[in-house]
């Protein structure tokens, strides 16, 4: 009789190890899923984010080159953002990204602001008004890019990655050179 409750013991015993064993496994597969699907969700919105910002900064640039095109560039300059849907995804970035993310999304998103004035003011593509917000521009779109790299695991890129002496190119940039001479 006694040997019959040690076996019943120790094959209970071992089906309640294997029944844990079996959740704890379940339960941390689903965190990972759970964090992937996290980290994909915010991968996606990151880079709808920074592709609405170029679109937007697309449109302005067309617009700065021929601003006498437009008879109301207010209106066309504040399209340019509207439609490439720049203001909902800046609310889903500040719901969904890190601290560091929406900050860096929302310098982005007040220099593009920037840009929009300055075209909507007549600013064109070769005057010292535009470039003097372009540049800002360029390096809060780098800024942002650094810290979803950094929130990602990945390390900022460096100019000298693509041959560049800055990454807002005010180091080459044919307006801003021949307006500093």
């Amino acid at each position: 009789m006694a040997f019959e409750w040690t076996t019943l013991i120790a094959t209970g015993s071992g089906a309640v190890i294997a029944l844990t064993g079996t959740l704890l496994n379940d339960h941390l597969r689903d965190r990972r899923e759970t964090r992937r699907g996290r980290q994909t969700r915010a991968r996606d919105l990151y880079v709808e984010f920074i592709v609405a910002a170029g679109i937007c900064h697309t449109r302005l640039r067309r617009l700065a080159q021929n601003p006498g095109s437009r008879p109301d560039l207010d209106t066309a300059t504040r399209d340019a953002l509207v439609e490439a849907g720049i203001h909902e995804i800046r609310e889903r970035l500040f719901i969904d990204a890190s601290e560091n993310v929406a900050a860096a999304g929302q310098t982005l998103y007040e220099r593009l602001r920037d840009l929009r004035r300055a075209v909507a003011g007549g600013a064109s593509w070769s005057s010292r008004d535009f470039h003097d917000v372009y540049h800002p521009y360029l390096d809060a779109a780098w800024a942002y890019r650094a810290a979803v790299r950094k929130e990602l695991g990945s390390v900022p890129f460096a100019p000298s990655v693509f041959g560049w002496v800055t990454l807002n190119g005010t180091a080459t940039c044919p307006v801003c050179l021949s307006i500093a001479t």
